[in-house]
Formats: structure tokens, C-alpha cells, sequence
């Protein structure tokens, strides 16, 4: 038994909402721990096809609790419509919580981020227009509007009209957009706060007390390290952290809660928006990836940019997380390819490095050192077992393993649940995932 941290190891769409669904099995409790609905799982149960933004995708199993954590922020709007679509297909909600601290995505907050990347014109971020970080800012300057505050009306309106006054002034002087209507506003959030009532809690008791009766708890992160406010390619990175470090913050809980924490990566790298990306591909290859990957964002719809699997980011991550185990997703996307490449190195200004460098000017100008393996030519759809893959595609496993010094726990074939070598389950299982050649 163990609590477990889910991460994204690489610039995020890595798979995670696949792996979390397939641990939440084992957990009793799944917490989202940061990030908001500029974050997206896309779930395959019984030819269904779920998107998740905010709720964690454990829901799909009755009798867990699924709670979004403090460190996350809530669009209210957002996640009616979620739960109105997990209830038109039969899902039960009722051990959705929502944390009382956590911070609100309001009106104005999404104006200010779309008009913030229109002014930026060729140096945009790429951010997805959500509202994310004007939310996190207002959080950080003690402005901001929490869950429980849509639970009283008078409270609400005391704490909107100061910041609606500044976005006001934002939205019409500097943006030349229309102003926003305090009454409407109010009318609107306080109807949110009626329907949303019955799964508000305190989400650090809540924690603490599954702990104490020893439950099983998985804390689930958003986008991916490469996305990190201080740890990833700033400034082209989401507004929180969702490093495994994240989640002691945003759920609540001291690092000696944490017993494990598993990375999630693709067999190949995926971005979407802006920022430098060593290994990205172009023409052929590139299109191949994108097309039996999906390798199109949950959240936007925007087409991933694809390449192929960075070692030295994955390195990276393995130790920014203190990663003791990794999944592998999308192994099949390569079972049609002569040869696979894998970056083991950059070159900087006619160096050799083989660290992810932390400045993104440097970032930019390195030039990836590839060593090519052997392709499989053959179908992995069908594999269920380690010794069900073809010799070429366990070699590359074990490659990807040794470069990057941590053991593969669980490797995805496909999107539906079944599709999946479970080597180890990190919540139940012993330490004994595939290791290193």
C-alpha cells in the first residue's frame, strides 16, 4: 500500500489521465493537486470516449472520492458541464469533493488572458485562453475569489469589488474591451456556488483523515514538468507547479505523506503551443505521429507538434520528481516505423551537454545527438505481457530505461484500459519494474 504522486515527464498530453484511471483502481482517494481546465484527460471506457478538465478521472470508479485540491483553480461554469456529462452517461458523482480554498476562474480572468497573448502578437506564450494565469495572479496578490466565498452572497460581492474595479479599468483602458457587469456577475457565481454546494469541503482534513484510516491516496498533476512555473522552458510554461513537489502544496500535506511518485511519459515527445523543442520533427515522420497518435490537444484542439523521445528531458525529470518508476504510453504509435531515434545528448555552441540547460535562450540552440534503434515493423496492439512485445520493442524499452536510470513500471499499447502491461502497480505492487539493460 502507498500513497502515490502521478507526473507528467515531459511538456504534458503524455497519457496521465490513462495511467490515473488505471491506478485509481488500487486508490481510495484521487486528488488533483494543481492547474485548472487548461489541463485535459481524455478517457476510453467501453468505446466511450470521456474529456476531463478538472474532475480526476477516478470518478469513473464508484465509491472513490475524488477531490480538486487547494493548488488547483476553479472555473465553476466549467465544471457544471462536466459533472452534467458525467451524469448523462451514468456516471456517479457523488464522491466528487471540491476543496473550499481552492481559487476561482472568473469573467474577467479569461478576457485578460486572451487579450495579454493578442498583445504579445509573435511572442505569445501559446497559453489556451482559459483564464489560468490572471487567476494565479490574483491569487498571489491576495485578490483573488475562493471557492467558499460563492457561498454567500454578501461575502462574494465584498470580495469582487475591489479586483472588478481593476479588470474593469484593465478591460476598457488598456484592452479596449467592454466592462463587466457586477450584478451579472453576482447573479451568475452565486448560482454556481447553489449547485456546487453539496461537494465543497476542507481539503486538508479530508486528506488527513483518509490518512489516518490508512486509505490508499493518488495525487494527480496537470501539464508536465517542461510546463512547471520554475522548474520547466519559462516563460513558455503553465502558472503552477505540477512537479511532484506540487502536490504537497497544493493538497495540503508534508513531503513524508508521499511514498512513491510515478512518471508518465510517451515513447516519443509531444508539445503543443509555443517554446523552444530540440527533437521536433518535420514532413513525413512528423505527420505519421500525429496521425496515429491523436496528437491533438484535449483542451483546444490544437495539433501537437511531435518528435522524438528526449532522454536528456526525461533525465531531467526523473530528477526533479524523484521518479522511483515511469510509465510509457503510445508505444504503439511506433509499430510502424523502420527506425526510432532517441536524443542522448545536445549540442550548445559546438559542446556537448547532456543536462537540460535552465535558460530558454539556451534551450533554444541546442541541437540534439541522436542514437537510432531498430524499428519492430510489427503490431503491439494485442501484447499483454512483457514477453508478448516484439525483441526490438522491449530492446528500446530497456534503452529508454537505462538512459534515463528508473525502472518502467507500467507500458501502453493503445487507449482503451485493457490496452496495458501493468509491470508493477505502484500503489499495491512490490518494487520490481522492468529495469534497465
Amino acid at each position: 500500500m502507498a500513497n502515490v504522486v502521478v507526473i507528467g515527464a515531459q511538456w504534458g498530453d503524455e497519457g496521465k489521465g490513462k495511467i490515473t484511471d488505471l491506478l485509481s483502481r488500487s486508490a481510495d482517494i484521487v486528488v488533483r493537486y494543481q492547474g485548472g481546465v487548461n489541463a485535459g484527460h481524455t478517457i476510453v471506457v467501453e468505446d466511450k470516449i470521456l474529456k476531463l478538465h478538472l474532475i480526476p478521472s477516478g470518478i469513473l470508479y464508484p465509491e472513490k472520492i475524488c477531490l480538486i485540491g487547494s493548488g488547483t483553480v476553479v472555473d465553476p461554469k466549467v465544471l457544471i458541464k462536466e459533472i452534467d456529462m458525467l451524469i448523462e452517461n451514468d456516471i456517479d458523482i457523488s464522491g466528487l469533493q471540491i476543496a473550499s480554498s481552492a481559487h476561482v476562474t472568473m469573467p474577467y480572468h479569461r478576457l485578460i488572458d486572451e487579450a495579454m497573448e493578442k498583445q504579445r502578437g509573435i511572442k505569445k506564450i501559446g497559453t489556451t485562453g482559459r483564464g489560468i494565469g490572471p487567476t494565479y495572479s490574483d491569487k498571489a496578490q491576495r485578490n483573488g475569489i475562493r471557492v467558499i466565498d460563492l457561498l454567500d452572497k454578501e461575502k462574494l460581492k465584498e470580495r469582487l469589488n475591489i479586483p472588478l474595479k481593476q479588470k474593469n479599468d484593465m478591460l476598457t483602458k488598456i484592452y479596449g474591451e467592454k466592462p463587466l457587469n457586477e450584478l451579472e456577475i453576482l447573479s451568475e457565481y452565486i448560482e454556481y456556488g447553489k449547485r456546487l454546494k453539496e461537494h465543497i469541503v476542507d481539503c486538508t482534513k479530508t486528506i488527513h483523515e483518509a490518512s489516518r484510516n490508512k486509505k490508499n491516496i493518488l495525487f494527480e498533476g496537470a501539464q508536465g514538468t517542461l510546463l512547471d512555473l520554475d522548474h520547466g522552458t519559462y516563460p513558455y510554461v503553465t502558472s503552477s507547479n505540477p512537479v511532484s513537489g506540487g502536490a504537497c502544496i497544493g493538497a495540503g500535506v508534508g513531503p513524508t505523506l508521499i511514498d512513491r511518485v510515478i512518471g508518465v511519459a510517451k515513447a516519443y515527445t509531444t508539445r503543443v503551443g509555443e517554446g523552444p523543442f530540440p527533437t521536433e520533427l518535420e514532413g513525413r515522420i512528423n505527420d505519421q505521429l500525429c496521425d496515429r497518435g491523436g496528437e491533438y490537444g484535449t483542451t483546444t484542439g490544437r495539433r501537437r507538434r511531435c518528435g522524438w523521445f528526449d532522454g536528456i528531458i526525461g533525465k531531467y525529470a526523473v530528477q526533479v520528481n524523484g521518479l522511483d518508476c515511469i510509465a510509457i504510453t503510445k508505444l504503439d504509435v511506433l509499430d510502424e516505423l523502420d527506425e526510432i531515434k532517441v536524443c542522448i545528448a545536445y549540442e550548445l555552441e559546438g559542446k556537448r551537454i547532456d543536462y537540460f540547460p535552465c535558460s530558454a535562450d539556451d534551450f533554444s540552440k541546442c541541437r540534439p545527438i541522436f542514437k537510432t534503434l531498430p524499428g519492430w515493423k510489427t503490431s503491439t496492439a494485442h501484447c499483454r505481457k512483457l514477453e508478448d512485445l516484439p525483441e526490438s520493442a522491449m530492446a528500446y524499452l530497456k534503452f529508454l530505461a537505462e538512459l534515463m536510470e528508473v525502472p518502467i513500471a507500467i507500458v501502453s499499447i493503445g487507449a482503451n484500459r485493457d490496452q496495458t502491461i501493468v509491470v508493477e502497480d505502484p500503489i499495491h505492487g512490490p518494487k520490481r519494474a522492468l529495469l534497465s539493460a
